[in-house]
C-alpha cells in the first residue's frame, strides 16, 4: 500500500442508492459531520481501516450528475480533482450503484472514470433488482466496465469485507491512472484539446477557483473542467470557477473561446449540450448490454401496490395528515417527561450553585444567566431529538419523498415545490431543523425562499404563550353542540396566522427578491425499504449535537447579556427605602416562629411576595426595565404597556423567555413554571389585575391579548433561529433581512389586531 501518511477515499453515487447507509457499515463511528469552507454543504468524514492502515472517507453529497449546477455538485467536482485543500487529493473512488436502476447509475459513473482515479464499484440493492425481477450478471458488468465491481448489501452489512479488501487493493494503484476513453466523439474532444490550449495560452483567461474553499489554482484547468465548460451552457460554471476580480477581461476571453468552440461543434452537427446525454447513455447501453436480464412481463413489486395508495390524493393526503398527526403528538407526549426531567436537573444544578455562592451578582449571573441560559437550550433537546427520529425513520424507508410529492401542488401556488414541504412542516416543533432541512432543495431561490419563512411556522416555545392568554382572557365558549371551543379556535387561528403569512411572504419573495420560475418538481421515488437503525440514530445524533452547538452557544451568550440588562443597575430607591426593611422583619421574624406554628406558612407567603417585589423594583429600574418606559410610546398603540413591553424585549433571544420575565415584573418570581397549572393561573390573576400607571384602568383585554399572540405568532424571537439561518446560508444578510421583516410584521399585525379588535363589539 502506498506510504502516504493520509489516503483519501471518495464515496460518491446518486441519492437513494444506499450511499448514507454504506458509508456507516465502512467508517462506523468514527465519523465527523460540518460544512465545506466556504458554502453551506454538508460535509461527512470517516475513517476505515485497510490493511491496518486509516483511511480517510469522505461521503460527497448524493448526485445524479457530476455536471456541476448547485453548490454540493461544485463541491463534489473540486473533491474529486483534488481542488479542495481542506480535503486534499483523491487515492480512489467508491461509486456506489443501485443495482435496481442501473442503467441510470451508471451514466454518473461514466463521468467519474473520465477522472482517471483509481475506481471501485460497489453494487448495492442486488435485493431490490430480485423483488422486481432483474437478474445482474455482476462478473460481467466488471469485465465491460474494466474495473472490480464487488456486490453489497449495505443495510444488512454483506460483502463489506470484500469490498474493504478490494478498496485497499485499489489505493495501491498509481494516483492517476490512464485516462479512460472518451464516449464522447473525436470532433468534440478535439475542441476540448483546442480550448484547453487557448485558456493555457493565455494565464490571465483562465478561470480561478473562489478563495477558502478550493486548493491553489494551477497553470492550467484539468481536462475534465474544461471539458464541462464546454458543456456548461446555463454559465453557472464559469461563475462558480471565477474568482471576485475576474468579471471582466479574463472573463470575456474565456466566454468567447468558448463561444467559438460551439460555433465550430455546432457546423459540425453536434449540438451543445445534447451531445452529451447522446453520447454518455450510449456507452452505458454498450456497458450494460448483457448485465441486466429483465422479466418478460412486468412484476408488481409490493412497493407498487403501496404507491398506488400512499400517492393517491385522497387516501395518500389522509395517511399522510394521520402520519403528521402521530409524529407531532408523539414529539410532544414523549418529549414532555425527558423535558421535566431536563427542567428538574437544571434546576436541581441552579439550586446547588445558588447555596454554594453568597446572594450577590455572581450568584446570579451563574444561577441565572449561565445554568438558565443552557437550560432554555438543553431543554428542547427530546423534541429535536425525536423528531429527527420519526423524519429519519419515514425519510430512510422511502416514505417522505411520496409526502413531498402529495404537496407539491400546493406548494406551486405560492411559487415553491414540494421539497419546501417537509423543512416547513419540521418547523412547527422548531424552525431550527426546519432551517437546517432545506439543504435538500437544489434550487438556491426556493431553498432561501423555504428558510426565510420556516421561522413564521408556529414552533413549540410559542404555545406557552398561547396558552396562558387564551386561558386567561377568551371566553371558554362551545358552539356547535360543544364539538367547536372558542378557545381551540383561537389557538389554531394562531397556528393559521403564521401559515397564510408564511405563504404571502413566500409568493412575494419568489416575485421580487428572489423572482424565478418555480423549478419543475423532478423527484426519484426510491424503494421501500427497512430503515437502517445505525443511520436513524446517527442522524439523531447529529442533528441534536448540531442543535446544541450551534444554537446552545449562541442562547447561552445572549440570555448571559440579558440577564446583565435585567439586573444592573441593581440600585432601586424603593427596595432601599421600603422594600428590604419589609424583607429583614419578617425574615426576622420567621425565625422566631417554631418550625410547627401554623402562622409560620403565612409569614413564608409574605416574605416571598416582598421577595418578588423586590425583584419586580429592581427589574423596573434596571437598564431592560428603562428601554421597557422608553418603548411605551411606540407599543401603546398596541394595547401594551411598559410590563409588556419590557417582557417582550427580554424574550427577543428566545421567545420561552418572556413567561419568566413576566413572572418577575408580576412579583411572580423568575421561577415561574408555565407547566404548573397553578402557575398559570396565578399569572393570570396578576395581568388580569395589572392596570395603566396613569389611568387605572385594566390593561388587559381580549383585544390585547389577542394582540400579543400575533405579535409573538410572527415576530422573529429566537437568536438560535437567526444563527443557524446564517449559517446555511453563509451570510449576515438574510439573518438580518429575516428579523427585519418578520420584526415588522409582528408589530402591524398586533397593531390592526388591537385597533380593530377594540371597534368591534365585545365578545
Amino acid at each position: 500500500m502506498s506510504q502516504r501518511s493520509s489516503l483519501t477515499i471518495a464515496l460518491i453515487g446518486n441519492p437513494n442508492t444506499g450511499k448514507s447507509t454504506l458509508f456507516a457499515a465502512l467508517a462506523g463511528v468514527r465519523q465527523r459531520v460540518g460544512n465545506y469552507p466556504g458554502v453551506t454543504v454538508e460535509k461527512k468524514l470517516g475513517v476505515l481501516m485497510l490493511d491496518g492502515q486509516h483511511c480517510k472517507l469522505v461521503d460527497l453529497p448524493g448526485t445524479y450528475s457530476l455536471a456541476p449546477r448547485s453548490p454540493d455538485e461544485m463541491v463534489a467536482v473540486d473533491v474529486l480533482l483534488g481542488r479542495q485543500a481542506d480535503v486534499g487529493q483523491i487515492d480512489a473512488v467508491l461509486s456506489i450503484l443501485d443495482a435496481s436502476n442501473l442503467e441510470r447509475n451508471l451514466y454518473l459513473l461514466s463521468q467519474v472514470l473520465e477522472l482517471g482515479l483509481p475506481t471501485v464499484v460497489a453494487l448495492n440493492m442486488g435485493d431490490m433488482a430480485r423483488g422486481k425481477g432483474q437478474t445482474i450478471d455482476a462478473q460481467r458488468l466488471q469485465h465491460q466496465l474494466g474495473i472490480p465491481v464487488v456486490e453489497v448489501q449495505a443495510n444488512r452489512r454483506q460483502g463489506i469485507d470484500n469490498l474493504k479488501r478490494v478498496l485497499a487493493a485499489a489505493v495501491r494503484a498509481p494516483a492517476n491512472g490512464p485516462p479512460r476513453e472518451s464516449p464522447f466523439p473525436p470532433e468534440f474532444q478535439r475542441e476540448v484539446a483546442v480550448l484547453q490550449a487557448a485558456l493555457m495560452g493565455d494565464a490571465s483567461a483562465t478561470p480561478l477557483p473562489e478563495a477558502g474553499g478550493a486548493a491553489p489554482a494551477q497553470s492550467a484547468l484539468p481536462r475534465y473542467l474544461v471539458e464541462r465548460l464546454l458543456l456548461d451552457t446555463t454559465g453557472y460554471l464559469q461563475g462558480a470557477l471565477s474568482t471576485n476580480h475576474d468579471r471582466g477581461r479574463q472573463a470575456h476571453t474565456t466566454a468567447a473561446a468558448i463561444g467559438e468552440a460551439r460555433k465550430r461543434l455546432s457546423a459540425a452537427g453536434i449540438g451543445v449540450p445534447a451531445i452529451e446525454a447522446q453520447s454518455r447513455y450510449a456507452w452505458v447501453a454498450s456497458v450494460a448490454d448483457g448485465v441486466v436480464t429483465h422479466p418478460s412481463h412486468r412484476v408488481v413489486a409490493l412497493g407498487d401496490k403501496l404507491d398506488r395508495v400512499l400517492t393517491n390524493k385522497l387516501w395518500g393526503t389522509l395517511i399522510f395528515a394521520l402520519a403528521m398527526l402521530l409524529v407531532f403528538t408523539s414529539v410532544f407526549i414523549a418529549a414532555d417527561p425527558l423535558m421535566g426531567l431536563i427542567d428538574e436537573g437544571i434546576g436541581a444544578v441552579g439550586a446547588v450553585a445558588a447555596n454554594a455562592m453568597p446572594p450577590g451578582p455572581l450568584q446570579s449571573l451563574v444561577v441565572d444567566g449561565v445554568i438558565g441560559g443552557v437550560g432554555g437550550v438543553v431543554i428542547f433537546l427530546p423534541q429535536i431529538l425525536i423528531l429527527f427520529f420519526f423524519m429519519a425513520v419515514l425519510e430512510d424507508c422511502g416514505y417522505m419523498t411520496r409526502a413531498a410529492y402529495l404537496m407539491d401542488k400546493l406548494m406551486v401556488r405560492v411559487g415553491l415545490s414540494g421539497k419546501s414541504f417537509i423543512p416547513l412542516l419540521s418547523s412547527f416543533a422548531c424552525a431550527i431543523p426546519g432551517v437546517m432541512a432545506a439543504r435538500v432543495i437544489e434550487n438556491r431561490r426556493d431553498r432561501l425562499t423555504t428558510i426565510l419563512v420556516a421561522p413564521l411556522m408556529s414552533c413549540s416555545a410559542r404555545l406557552p404563550v398561547y396558552a396562558i392568554l387564551i386561558g386567561a382572557f377568551i371566553p371558554a365558549r362551545v358552539y356547535a353542540g360543544g364539538l367547536i371551543h372558542l378557545q381551540g379556535l383561537t389557538l389554531f387561528a394562531m397556528y393559521l396566522v403564521g401559515i397564510l403569512t408564511a405563504a404571502a411572504v413566500a409568493l412575494v419573495l419568489k416575485r421580487t427578491l428572489l423572482r424565478g420560475p418555480t423549478p419543475p418538481f423532478v423527484m426519484e421515488l426510491p424503494s421501500y425499504k427497512w430503515p437502517s437503525p445505525t443511520i436513524v440514530v446517527m442522524r439523531m445524533v447529529e442533528r441534536g449535537w448540531a442543535f446544541v452547538y450551534r444554537a446552545g452557544t449562541l442562547i447561552l451568550a445572549v440570555s448571559i447579556l440579558v440577564w446583565a440588562a435585567s439586573y444592573y443597575p441593581h440600585n432601586s430607591a424603593e427596595v432601599a427605602t421600603q422594600l428590604a426593611p419589609s424583607a429583614a422583619v419578617l425574615s426576622a421574624r420567621l425565625e422566631q416562629l417554631p418550625q410547627e406554628s401554623p402562622e409560620r406558612a403565612v409569614v413564608e407567603d409574605e416574605l416571598a411576595e416582598v421577595e418578588h417585589a423586590i425583584a419586580a423594583a429592581y427589574q423596573r429600574d434596571s437598564f431592560l426595565g428603562q428601554l421597557g418606559h422608553a418603548i411605551e410610546p411606540a407599543v401603546r398603540p398596541l394595547g401594551w404597556d411598559w410590563r409588556i413591553g419590557c417582557a417582550a424585549l427580554a424574550s427577543f433571544p428566545a421567545r420561552e423567555v418572556v413567561m419568566g420575565a413576566l413572572g418577575v415584573i408580576y412579583n411572580l418570581g423568575g421561577e415561574l413554571d408555565v407547566g404548573d397549572e397553578s402557575d398559570r393561573d396565578r399569572l393570570a390573576d396578576r395581568m388580569r389585575a395589572a392596570q395603566w400607571d396613569d389611568t387605572g384602568e385594566p390593561v388587559y383585554n381580549i383585544p390585547v391579548a389577542l394582540s400579543i399572540m400575533v405579535f409573538f405568532a410572527l415576530c422573529a424571537q429566537c437568536a438560535s433561529t437567526l444563527v443557524i439561518i446564517r449559517r446555511e446560508t453563509n451570510s449576515w444578510r438574510w439573518p438580518v433581512f429575516t428579523f427585519t421583516y418578520m420584526t415588522t410584521l409582528a408589530y402591524l399585525g398586533a397593531l390592526l389586531t388591537y385597533q380593530i379588535g377594540m371597534r368591534l363589539p365585545p365578545l
